[in-house]
């Protein structure tokens, strides 16, 4: 198991390499100005965080309650994503579209690209991550 320090190490480079490569690609990619993407990366980054953390509350809640188990199977795991994510895209789409000024469908395609670069980001910063600082042995017979 990773200590504290070391979530804290692997949140916050996790955020900061993903707002310095999300801005410019976003940028690039739907012709908005740099700072404008980097607002709504920004705004994005904080919000996943903050939602990230009351949504799994909720959740781990509600199994409770419903299950009185918090342990989550294959489809629970699936569940638990997508309701993630949906939440997250229904916090995010309004402001993209205010600050943007653009319709709810284009800020809807937008979040579904965020949110696809998301995905893959994380799989493959956690594969580096996982090489770089690796988990020490003492920490992985602990179960």
């Amino acid at each position: 198991m990773r200590t504290v320090k070391d979530r804290i190490r692997h949140t916050l480079a996790f955020q900061l390499m993903g707002l310095i490569t999300f801005a410019p690609l976003a940028s690039w990619v739907f012709g908005f100005e740099l700072h404008l993407m980097g607002t709504i990366a920004i705004v994005g980054s904080v919000t996943a965080t903050i939602w990230n953390f009351i949504y799994n509350v909720w959740f781990d809640h509600a199994l409770l309650k419903w299950r009185r188990d918090i342990h989550k199977t294959v489809r629970l795991r699936l569940i638990h994503a997508l309701l993630f994510e949906v939440g997250l895209l229904c916090l995010l789409l309004p402001f993209i579209a205010w600050y943007l000024n653009i319709t709810l469908w284009a800020a809807f395609k937008m979040d579904i690209t965020m949110a696809t670069f998301y995905l893959l980001y994380a799989f493959v910063y956690n594969l580096i991550y996982d090489k770089v600082y690796p988990i020490p042995q003492s920490a992985q017979l602990v179960s």
